[in-house]
């Protein structure tokens, strides 16, 4: 036990170290709350851009005949991966007619060794079809999506693969993906990037490729993908504002062959790295028959089934020692509905000794303090807030409002060092242009009557408490609001042991500098403190590495003096050789004080 704990605490100590901690400390949750920091809008820089058009060489189709594109990846189980791809030419027009999805097998051939594939697995397939009864509106039907699961993998391991029908033959070429860490409360995934509201302009190219410099092992997307609905059907210039484009339109017309576009855009990473989607209001897309969502529901394969639900608009999934929960904002989130019950029934069996994180992510945020959306989902939020208090969600991610910000931890509105740290990243550089406008400015809070959701109901309230109290607006930025700003950008999550994880937001303009952060936090659980709940406290797992995310603040007890001495000349001398990597780039400044020379807070300016 005390190996395992010093070397635990040496892990993170590097980790710090490498990302450059010597210069320039980072803050940690346990210092906060932090006093809200605004960080404005940059007027050198653009709002927004244009959508690359479908002749741009990233949404081209670059295969013929029934050759696999559009390969992406999902996380099934932590021995089983989904592989999804497209087949055959789609079609848009005024009259359209589907392909036979069962004229071109489905096939993943694969093994530890390129070249060998010692195993093949076959899967489903599929075509849907968009359509508009609409004088003048074109409908489009799909290429052929192939949807196979491969199972029987092996935690940790590389694997070589193709896909596609080796009939006819047309196999893609090899690629490579890596599974994660069976889960276990001492093995986590290497990086997350964390991005939403993409779009498919030149900011959401930036995007990915600052995302693909940094080099993940897992994009979590969290709804609004495409923006396909924005696009004119005439495949001309975006539209940033469809009603405004369009104030006569039947119907909010989607141009599909944008998710074409889009997962050909993607492709690069997706093809080894899994996506994790959750869907937005972008992919509601209405047609015929009331029928929404009918790309959203094709395109992805989600492990709906594998967690339980019954729903591909919410489920979840372990990542090493992280459970991530996926909600639907845009179906029933009442405490009667199907979507409750299920996570429920999902928080009840997680076994906190084995997954010691719990990361919640769904579109429309709870906490957002910028006139965009300002208490959109109040409903959803009365409905199950207390529920993933009561069960500890550490961190919940959230996109919709295009733009940058993190909370200080908060529950009911309140400041609650137990309540999830909220952290909205719908800032990937979508058509919409980025939102400049927070609720707390002279004249920009909203009327009630405005930021009505495109589903469930208004819960709009007046604060009852605080500051605010009797307001419908805060008139200075809230004090659950610990930092904002308006660019594009995303986020990557390092977590490094059961107790800390570090958060870093990336902004565009910041694009390839080798220690740019735009916000960078140590965030801390406390299960002892927080998990009150006596079958929660009975699977929290050992707590030797609780001390290391504040540095060597509390050594463990049973460290000799030789260890403690050999450790710190061998951390002293790596922390020196990292000073070449050092924090650059000026952050916010937060009001916490160090208490000590080892306390990991940003230093007072």
């Amino acid at each position: 036990m005390e190996v395992s704990a010093f070397w635990m605490s040496l892990a993170v100590v590097l980790a710090l170290a490498k990302i450059g901690v010597t210069e320039q400390s980072i803050p940690t949750t346990l210092d906060g709350p932090f006093k809200p920091v605004t960080r404005r809008f940059d007027p050198s820089l653009r709002r927004g851009s244009d959508d690359l058009p479908m002749t741009h060489p990233r949404l081209k189709k670059n295969v013929t005949a029934n050759f696999p594109e559009q390969i992406a990846l999902a996380i099934s189980s932590p021995t089983a991966m989904w592989v999804s791809w497209v087949t055959g030419d789609a079609q848009i027009g005024l009259n359209v007619t589907s392909l036979d999805p069962s004229s071109v097998g489905s096939e993943v051939w694969y093994g530890k060794e390129s070249g060998k594939y010692s195993s093949v697995k076959k899967g489903k397939s599929l075509v849907y079809s968009q359509l508009y009864p609409f004088e003048g509106l074109w409908n489009y039907t799909s290429g052929i999506i192939h949807h196979v699961k491969v199972d029987g993998l092996k935690p940790g391991t590389k694997y070589y693969y193709k896909c596609g029908d080796s009939s006819i033959p047309a196999m893609s070429e090899e690629r490579t993906f890596e599974t994660f860490p069976a889960p276990a409360s001492n093995s986590y995934p290497r990086r997350i990037a964390v991005v939403g509201d993409l779009g498919l302009t030149s900011n959401s190219s930036t995007t990915i490729d600052h995302l693909t410099y940094n080099d993940p092992s897992m994009i979590l997307m969290v709804g609004d993908l495409t923006y396909a609905n924005q696009y004119l059907t005439t495949g001309g210039k975006g539209a940033s504002c469809y009603p405004c484009a369009f104030p006569d339109a039947p119907i909010r017309e989607s141009y599909q062959p944008r998710w074409d576009g889009w997962g050909r855009f993607m492709q690069p990473l997706t093809s080894k790295i899994p996506m994790m989607v959750i869907e937005g209001n972008h992919e509601i897309e209405p047609q015929v028959d009331g029928i929404t969502f009918k790309s959203y529901l094709s395109r992805f394969a989600v492990p709906a089934e594998e967690s339980g639900s019954k729903s591909n608009f919410y489920y979840s999934f372990d990542a090493g020692g992280i459970h991530f929960i996926m909600l639907g904002a845009y179906i029933d989130y009442n405490r009667t509905g199907a979507q409750y019950a299920w996570l429920k029934q999902d928080l009840k069996s997680i076994d906190r000794k084995v997954t010691p994180w719990l990361v919640a992510a769904w579109h429309a945020p709870w906490y957002n303090s910028y006139a965009s959306h300002y208490q959109e989902f109040e409903c959803m939020r009365l409905e199950m807030e207390a529920l993933l208090y009561q069960y500890g969600v550490d961190i919940v991610f959230n996109g919709h409002v295009h733009a940058y910000e993190r909370m200080n931890r908060v529950y009911n509105y309140t400041l609650d060092p137990c309540g999830p740290v909220y952290i909205t990243v719908g800032d990937g550089g979508n058509i919409e242009k980025v939102d400049v406008d927070y609720a707390d400015d002279p004249g920009k809070c909203p009327s009630p009557g405005d930021n009505i959701p495109e589903f469930g109901g208004v819960c709009h309230l007046n604060f009852t408490s605080g500051p605010a109290k009797g307001s419908f607006c805060w008139n200075k930025q809230p004090d659950w609001s610990a930092f904002r700003e308006s660019s594009f950008g995303h986020g990557i999550l390092e977590v490094m042991n059961s107790t800390s994880a570090l958060w870093t937001w990336h902004r565009n303009q910041d694009t390839y500098g080798e220690d740019a952060v735009g916000d960078q936090i140590l965030i801390v659980r406390q299960p002892e403190k927080c998990l009150k709940d006596s079958k929660l406290q009975q699977s929290l797992p050992p707590s030797s590495s609780s001390s290391s995310s504040a540095g060597f603040r509390n050594l463990p007890h049973g460290f000799s003096l030789v260890s403690q001495l050999f450790g710190g000349f061998f951390v002293l001398c790596l922390l020196s050789w990292s000073g070449t990597r050092c924090c650059r780039v000026p952050k916010p400044e937060f009001t916490a004080s160090c208490r000590g020379s080892n306390d990991l807070c940003l230093k007072s300016k």
